[in-house]
């Protein structure tokens, strides 16, 4: 994969995920996952093992829910990373009352400084009607700045909806078209 830095996003079940694994396959071994989900609830455990469930053999998962900027620190050099996914990094931030834009900027330098390639995951949650309450809009308003700061440094965007990519910037590999 000639790509360093890519940012795949989607709404809720849009395919995202499964799309992103795919373009981590194209890079090189090894292949890390780095969770940033919490298991609250059986539901969210089922979601986590049907995750890991499809990945299969061949990765291997650092759970850095609120500190992943240090986990990736510390991740072998010029590995393929999948951060999946930067919505529930935010999430995490926002519910421990931390301080969302440094905290962003220290998550922004560390997948710019990781020597290997980082495909981001995250929800495109701006498209649907504005929030009754202010957290929710602090969260969508956060998300969407987050976005787009992880696509300004990208050098592939893609936005899957209904399991289809549609690239925003830059090229997919000629198989993935």
């Amino acid at each position: 994969m000639t790509y360093q830095r890519i940012l795949v996003l989607g709404g809720s079940r849009s395919g995202k995920s499964r799309f992103a694994e795919t373009l981590v396959t194209y890079g090189k071994a090894p292949w890390i996952y780095l969770a940033s989900a919490e298991a609250y609830d059986d539901e969210m455990k089922d979601r986590i093992a049907a995750h890991a469930g499809r990945r299969g053999a061949g990765w291997s998962t650092v759970e850095a829910p609120r500190k992943t900027a240090e986990a990736l620190a510390k991740l072998p050099p010029h590995a393929t990373i999948l951060f999946d996914c930067a919505t529930l990094w935010l999430s995490n931030q926002m519910l421990a009352g931390a301080d969302i834009e440094a905290e962003t900027d220290h998550l922004l330098q560390a997948i710019d400084g990781y020597q290997g390639t980082v495909v981001t995951v995250s929800n495109e949650v701006g498209s649907g009607i504005v929030p009754e309450n202010a957290l929710a809009r602090r969260f969508r308003d956060a998300q969407g700045l987050l976005n787009q700061q992880l696509a300004a440094q990208a050098d592939l965007v893609v936005l899957v909806t209904a399991g289809l990519p549609l690239v925003l910037k830059g090229e997919l590999p000629k198989d993935l078209t």
